[in-house]
């Protein structure tokens, strides 16, 4: 039997959770399940809130467009973050929303975009990644929402950053080894860890120097193969996860 029931809808609220608390749904959240998934009244529903875990609910339906959730019992504990901040340069909308997505199924802890000299996308829209978020999330059977930061320069990011924390850089012109081995010798597994994807067009030259600059600053290679900046994500997200995270040994 699977782990996770795939079948009941899953939804994220706000609020705190637990058995008997009833939740007045927002006029959209109770259009989209009444009218687009034509959810009936008493209807169960899989709720978490990236706090209390996994409840389940039934929907009470008060109106056309207005329902309340009535919280039941919990289905499973709280998760802790994943131990990977995911660094990336913006990407543009649909294929950012994209790499949102796919970094949150991966375990991101948290999704930290950083502007650089070369990075196409300079304005993010904080709430389009927090709606992307929540919505792989919710269909993924994650219970933990990772921390969603404004956009920041480089250079700020580098002084922003725990100086004990490692960054893991992806270099395209990195020599090619065996990175996964590379990274279970620098990192212990569950640190919690930067992983910077740069842009399209790479880093330039003084970015450069100014990462090799830092301290815990490991540079590894994503293979002989020049990918997208949304490709590259998932593939480094999963080089790391397989190295130190829950994929790891």
């Amino acid at each position: 039997m699977s782990r996770y029931d795939f079948t009941t809808q899953r939804l994220y609220v706000r609020e705190a959770l637990g058995p008997g608390v009833t939740l007045e749904l927002e006029r959209e959240q109770a259009n989209y399940l009444l009218n687009v998934l034509r959810l009936r009244d008493g209807a169960g529903l899989l709720l978490f809130n990236g706090r209390d875990g996994e409840w389940q609910a039934s929907l009470q339906q008060s109106g056309r467009k207005q329902a309340q959730l009535v919280v039941r019992e919990r289905q499973r504990n709280q998760t802790a973050l994943g131990a990977i901040d995911y660094v990336f340069a913006p990407i543009k909308h649909a294929r950012l929303d994209y790499m949102v997505q796919k970094a949150v199924e991966m375990g991101a802890a948290s999704l930290r975009p950083v502007i650089t000299n070369r990075t196409q996308a300079q304005r993010v829209n904080r709430e389009r990644m927090e709606a992307n978020a929540i919505e792989a999330a919710e269909q993924c059977g994650i219970l933990s929402i990772p921390d969603v930061h404004e956009a920041v320069s480089l250079e700020k990011l580098l002084k922003d950053l725990d100086p004990s924390q490692s960054l893991i850089f992806c270099d395209e012109d990195a020599p090619a080894c065996d990175t996964v081995a590379q990274l279970r010798a620098a990192l212990p597994k569950g640190a919690r860890t930067a992983l910077l994807v740069g842009p399209e067009g790479g880093f330039d030259a003084q970015e450069r120097e100014m990462l090799k600059r830092r301290d815990n600053c490991i540079t590894i290679t994503l293979g002989p193969r020049i990918l997208r900046a949304d490709t590259a994500a998932i593939a480094a997200l999963t080089l790391v996860q397989c190295a130190i995270g829950d994929l790891g040994e």
